[in-house]
């Protein structure tokens, strides 16, 4: 049998509050944490609207880590006509490509995709 108690709406609305609350409190906790473990890096504001608005996550990071087309080109070994079809949407790229590319801008393959 399950144990039942009734409390008021506005007591149940209070705990709800709190539980929110201390639930925002441990997600800081966390993300600080791994700020401060060096095992997560900070994306500037204006970066960050330009992927929220949804440009080529690609586009936005390699211009964020200040290389040109040529410069991601030579640093991953990818084709730089490959790099610019990606960050235009034009195609996809395998996944290898995408690991390439996430690891020489030194980000996850999620954040590329």
């Amino acid at each position: 049998m399950t144990d039942k108690v009734t409390i008021p709406c506005a007591e149940y609305e209070r705990l709800l509050t709190i539980a929110e609350d201390a639930a925002d409190i441990a997600a800081y906790d966390r993300a600080v944490s791994r700020l401060a473990s060096g095992q997560e890096e900070l994306v500037p504001e204006p970066y960050a609207n330009r992927l929220i608005d949804g440009e080529s996550p690609l586009r936005v990071y390699r211009e964020f880590r200040g290389l040109t087309q040529v410069g991601l080109c030579e640093a991953s070994g990818v084709n730089r006509v490959q790099i610019a079809d990606i960050e235009a949407g034009r195609e996809s790229g395998s996944i290898e490509t995408i690991k390439k590319l996430a690891s020489a801008l030194g980000v996850s393959v999620d954040d590329l995709i």
